[in-house]
């Protein structure tokens, strides 16, 4: 049960491995684009690729779908990036439902888990399998492997670390649930650190924190869905995604979000340094380097970021 292309290398890896994959559950066709042409989830362009048996359901309760899944008469259930389930449906397979979540649980528990990582500027993470309660994210712990964060990490490279490392410990649960080894570990109900979903309003860029602060909520943000600012250009209030940037620890005497500009440079003043933009989109422009922007528009000499 999956959606995104995280889902996809888990699943890949699971056919791979000659697992029998008896049906695969993922999200309806969405109208995108200009066309509202039907837009297939990446789990089911590979399964179909595959050959797999698909559902697609609207409503996880409907009685139509909890039949179509009993038929599929699966042992085990394995989710990746998809819904809540009702108790009914993780219930089902002899063998238990298990998840596969981004983060070193009880760590994290959310919809966001790499993201917000980052943007708290850990060094450390990882993924973690465990069997599905009635709660989001509380079952018990199967497996978890972990791994480092760099300091100039970004969400994009972490996101695709993950995922491979997710595919491994995926399949070395299956391997402990066949072989009837498993022994799991009760979760802490304390969460001291959650990844709620990501909205306009938490990916805003906050000018009044810190240099490092910034710094890790950009990156935590890049590529997707990026983190976003108001800049205030003479008159004109200009919206702008900011996706690479660097740091330059500094002290200075220039007001908290004032923009700074050479014919290559853009950096905002911040209250222990600069933020150095490397690449940004302006609204209605594609997204450019800092060079390229600067030679077809013009910052006015008291532009603020908001």
């Amino acid at each position: 049960m999956g959606t995104p292309d995280f889902a996809v290398t888990i699943l890949k890896k699971l056919v791979e491995k000659k697992h029998t994959i008896v049906g695969v559950i993922t999200a309806p066709d969405k109208p995108a684009g200009r066309g509202r042409k039907l837009n297939e989830s990446a789990v089911k362009k590979y399964a179909a690729s595959e050959g797999l048996t698909i559902l697609q359901p609207k409503n996880l309760k409907a009685t139509s779908f909890i039949q179509e899944l009993s038929d599929l008469k699966a042992d085990l259930q394995i989710v990746v990036a998809f819904r809540m389930l009702p108790t009914i449906v993780w219930k089902m397979p002899t063998y238990g439902t298990f998840n596969l979540h981004a983060s070193l649980l009880p760590e994290y528990r959310g919809a966001a888990p790499i993201n917000w990582a980052i943007i708290n500027g850990e060094t450390k993470t990882g993924v973690t399998t465990f069997f599905i309660d009635d709660k989001i994210d509380t079952g018990e712990i199967i497996l978890q492997k972990e791994v480092t964060i760099a300091p100039d990490e970004i969400v994009g490279e972490l996101h695709d670390k993950l995922m491979h490392l997710g595919a491994e410990l995926v399949n070395e649960t299956v391997a402990l649930i066949a072989a009837d080894n498993v022994t799991t570990i009760k979760q802490p109900e304390l969460e001291e650190k959650s990844a709620p979903k990501l909205f306009p309003h938490n990916c805003k860029i906050d000018w009044s924190k810190s240099l490092d602060d910034i710094y890790n909520h950009i990156r935590g943000l890049n590529p997707y869905p990026a983190a976003w600012t108001t800049i205030l250009n003479n008159d004109d209030e200009i919206t702008a995604k900011i996706y690479s940037v660097s740091k330059q620890k500094i002290s200075h005497d220039s007001k908290t979000g004032t923009i700074h500009t050479t014919k290559k440079e853009i950096k905002v003043a911040v209250k222990d340094g600069f933020l150095i933009i490397d690449e940004i989109k302006i609204s209605g422009k594609k997204k450019l380097s800092a060079t390229s922007l600067l030679n077809g528009f013009s910052f006015a000499d008291n532009a603020k970021a908001l």
